[in-house]
């Protein structure tokens, strides 16, 4: 649906969007849980609030920046009277300053101080190379609301800053853990993956989602969160995408990734469709290698792509390419879709109408950075219709390899105006050319505050999904003085996993033992903890497998693999759960009960622990796994439970 020219979305994003974001059917709220009015106006302050508006925070340092000398072998470009600042800034940027703007080199969020190597580095980029933006990656918020402060006035022009954001700003801002004594520090709001969204259904979380995350990326002085994932989650045997997906429904996808859009976009901040043309049905990690999918026209218009038309159509603001070979989309060939004229500019620019920024996935990952020169790669990038290089290996390389192509004639000058056209603009729009840095002190205000996390709580809450519970053993009783073991895989350095179930489980069982194990883990420790297990009358087993931590060949270690087949055989009582990967019951078929928290996030780890006694288990799976389990399959059992 196309929205008329007044429309916040269109005020807010304009030259950037297509369209604002039109009120799909699928996105509708509540009508008695209204979404608060849209921010059409972002330019009186830096972080749009949950309440009301406060007064404009002045610039902390206002410095004098020197004007952009113009290029000394163009002519001069007449404006007229009433030109806009991204109009006027484009008339006088140097090729090579243009080109810049095209980049945006990736920053760690933990603190630097000035003159320490790793702060210069990034200061070269900005003052020397002219870098249009930023990646910013994990740290706690006030540090990176810091560091990007002072990267912002340093910086000749404004930068935009991106981050990934699918679990909210608490993906990448959650802060640290202090050792040795394993205590959190605290962060931006976590909430559980978009496949626990998908397990809910639930529309108006997804929305809320993306509320929360604008405001809290906002606060930060990060603007464009890189989500949501739009890939159809169709392969279990998925390496990279997994739990990042809402679910394996293509019109399901759609519904829910355009209400958390809708979220973000309402409040400020620019979304990012991901992976394009869709990362959903492959077997390959592109961090390591080139995956190729041979799907047809027909299947991909069918399931693909179709939550990157509804997104398209709904004026998503910024669309992120996948280093993904489809050759069916490219007359055959097996290049990258991030480097394809035929996916990017014949598809999704010509065909789909997307007219929104276009960035590329992170051009240091394997698929690309091994079979492509460096620089030659960001030059077929922007050939192939993106906007904005993200990461490249080195920045210096791209930036002189994309001049020498436009000095050359292989790229127009016009075909890099009309994508620093629209990355001014939206820089513009979203007031950074008047006010660039965030005030600090609102920060907590805003980022992981209570009111945000209890939506988290929710989520994680809606989400908990019972697939199995042969013989009644769910809900659990909570016998004080059963005999109960907690027995937790984890990945070496997930220092908080367990944590906060065990802490739950203790409260009910007093005489819990717990136990962890890692993929490290000696066969002989298995054998002992199997002989514990089956003296107990309960054993928990916690399974933090996500899609990052997964080996493809080996799921699950084969020491715990013989460990649950030893508690089926001896009919030891247990429950399985799994905090990440769903589709971990392939490995061990016959275990008595089967549930998914789908991360382990605290707010899932607490929502999980509640679910055995007695919690809410209103979660249906958005994803199937024959022949155990099909999309929309959950048990919601009696209270009258059999376990301990």
């Amino acid at each position: 649906m196309r929205l008329p020219s007044h429309s916040p979305i269109r005020l807010l994003l304009a030259g950037v969007l297509v369209s604002g974001i039109g009120g799909c059917a699928s996105a509708a709220a509540d009508p008695e849980a209204a979404p608060p009015p849209p921010v059409t106006d972002l330019a009186p302050r830096e972080a749009p609030a949950p309440a009301t508006d406060p007064a404009p925070a002045a610039d902390p340092a206002p410095v004098e920046r020197a004007p952009v000398e113009p290029a000394p072998e163009a002519p001069a470009v007449e404006l007229p009277p009433d030109a806009s600042w991204a109009q006027r800034t484009l008339a006088e940027l140097t090729l090579r300053q243009k080109v810049g703007q095209m980049i945006m080199p990736f920053v760690l969020g933990d603190y630097q101080p000035e003159g320490s190597e790793s702060h210069d580095r990034i200061l070269d980029m900005i003052e020397n190379q002219e870098v249009g933006g930023l990646v910013v990656s994990v740290g706690a918020p006030a540090d990176v609301a810091l560091k990007l402060n002072d990267f912002q006035r340093h910086s000749r022009l404004p930068l935009l800053v991106g981050a990934d954001m699918e679990t909210g700003a608490g993906f990448r801002l959650r802060g640290a853990v202090h050792l040795p004594g394993n205590i959190p520090l605290g962060g931006a709001t976590e909430f559980p993956p978009p496949m626990a969204v998908g397990a809910t259904g639930d529309a108006t979380l997804a929305y809320e989602m993306g509320r929360i995350t604008a405001l809290e990326s906002r606060a930060v002085g990060v603007h464009v969160p890189f989500a949501p994932v739009l890939d159809v989650n169709s392969n279990p045997d998925n390496p990279i995408i997994n739990t990042r997906s809402f679910g394996e429904s293509p019109g399901e996808v759609a519904r829910l990734g355009g209400a958390f859009i809708r979220g973000l976009q309402d409040h400020g901040a620019i979304a990012t469709a991901k992976h394009f043309p869709g990362h959903g049905d492959t077997e390959t990690d592109s961090h390591l290698a080139l995956p190729v999918i041979r799907s047809d026209r027909a299947r991909l218009d069918s399931v693909e792509l179709v939550p990157f038309r509804s997104a398209v159509d709904e004026g998503v603001g910024a669309i992120m390419t996948a280093h993904i070979a489809v050759p069916s989309l490219n007359g055959g060939t097996e290049l990258p879709s991030t480097l394809a004229p035929g996916v990017l500019t014949d598809l999704l620019r010509n065909e789909m109408g997307f007219d929104g920024l276009l960035f590329t996935d992170a051009m240091d990952m394997a698929a690309i950075d091994r079979e492509f020169p460096r620089g030659e790669a960001s030059v077929r990038a922007v050939l192939a219709g993106a906007d904005v290089v993200l990461m490249p290996p080195s920045v210096p390389d791209a930036v002189d390899a994309i001049v020498a192509a436009v000095e050359s004639g292989r790229i127009t000058e016009a075909r890099i105006d009309r994508s620093v056209a629209k990355l001014l603009e939206a820089k513009e729009r979203l007031g950074l050319d008047r006010i660039r840095t965030v005030p600090l002190e609102r920060i907590p205000d805003v980022v992981g505050i209570p009111a945000h996390e209890a939506v988290a709580e929710e989520v994680a809450r809606r989400a908990v999904t019972l697939l199995r519970n042969d013989r009644d053993l769910l809900p659990l009783l909570g016998t004080r003085t059963a005999r109960v073991m907690s027995l937790s895989l984890r990945r070496t350095s997930d220092l908080q996993a367990s944590r906060t179930f065990d802490a739950e489980l203790r409260n009910r069982y007093p005489r819990l033992v717990t136990a962890t194990v890692t993929r490290d883990t000696r066969d002989d420790v298995y054998e002992e903890l199997l002989r514990q297990a089956a003296r107990s009358e309960l054993v928990v087993v916690s399974l933090y497998v996500n899609w990052s931590s997964a080996s493809a060949d080996e799921p699950l270690p084969e020491g715990m693999t013989e460990l649950l087949d030893g508690l089926a055989q001896a009919r030891v009582p247990h429950v399985v759960i799994s905090f990440g990967n769903p589709y971990l019951l392939r490995e061990m078929p016959d275990v008595q009960a089967y549930m998914l928290a789908w991360s382990g996030s605290t707010v899932a780890q607490r929502a999980a622990a509640q679910a055995l006694f007695g919690g809410e288990l209103a979660g249906r799976t958005p994803i199937e796994m024959r022949p155990w389990f099909s999309i929309g399959d959950g048990l919601s059992p009696a209270p009258a439970g059999g376990g301990r």
